[in-house]
């Protein structure tokens, strides 16, 4: 059996069990298995993978994005820039393991916004200052679009949501929400910012999938914007991190 699955604390909230258990279902993969595999503190890895030597590849969510890092053997380069790393590659030999870190969020956020590329936008908002905030940044430097970050507390080179009450900055078209403001159970919390300055020229794009309008999301859409949920960057990243297990040039 080739097992894959998903660290984090917690996973209550997770999406890649479902899906990949749907996945071999539909595609009739009977070798394969994905299971949650929730971890209170990231040091607690290597035991993990060392008392099961069937597991092959990882996904990494909040809080351990960052963290995971120093646990890696190799670091795929366009990661190690973002310095988030969200799937994880095991090859075992000789009773030993090799841990390789990718970048999946990166392949997600791209197929998100790249259809706005052609627009004209050029400023944006990220809300947020962890690892999904930094593969937005990634992908937002690769567009030219200029960014500024918003967080709950004082960060050089940051704004902090006191900084964006007075208004948003210049040009802003577009808002990403990259923190856990507003997902289950808490549906009804979003971020602090001014909705009665937002118009139907700006777009506003929630990471959270569960609930798929958040909030964040329905206080846009009631002031003409655009939105965006984090369902179709899931599904890239989840196929993109399936590649990456599966294929041996990774």
């Amino acid at each position: 059996m080739r097992k894959f699955g998903l660290i984090g604390f917690p996973l209550g909230h997770s999406f890649s069990a479902g899906y990949f258990d749907s996945k071999f279902h539909m595609e009739n993969i009977r070798d394969c298995s994905y299971r949650n595999y929730p971890l209170t503190d990231i040091e607690e890895l290597p035991g993990l993978i060392g008392s099961d030597p069937e597991i092959i590849g990882l996904n990494v969510t909040i809080p351990y994005k960052t963290e995971v890092i120093r646990y890696l053997d190799y670091i795929d380069p366009e990661a190690e820039k973002v310095g988030a790393v969200n799937v994880l590659k095991i090859n075992r030999s000789d009773g030993r393991f090799h841990i390789r870190g990718f970048n999946s969020d990166i392949y997600g956020i791209r197929a998100t916004l790249m259809p706005f590329a052609v627009e004209e936008l050029r400023n944006a908002l990220i809300l947020g200052t962890g690892g999904s905030s930094k593969a937005v940044s990634h992908v937002l430097s690769e567009m030219h679009v200029h960014f500024s970050l918003v967080s709950r507390t004082v960060k050089p080179d940051c704004l902090t949501y006191r900084d964006v009450q007075t208004g948003l900055p210049a040009g802003t078209r577009l808002i990403v929400n990259t923190t856990p403001v507003g997902m289950l159970p808490d549906i009804g919390q979003k971020p602090d910012i001014r909705y009665d300055l937002l118009t139907g020229d700006h777009i506003l794009f929630d990471l959270i999938y569960n609930p798929e309008k958040t909030a964040f999301l329905k206080a846009g859409e009631e002031r003409g914007c655009r939105i965006l949920n984090g369902l179709k960057m899931l599904y890239s990243q989840a196929e993109r991190s399936w590649e990456i297990w599966n294929d041996p040039a990774f």
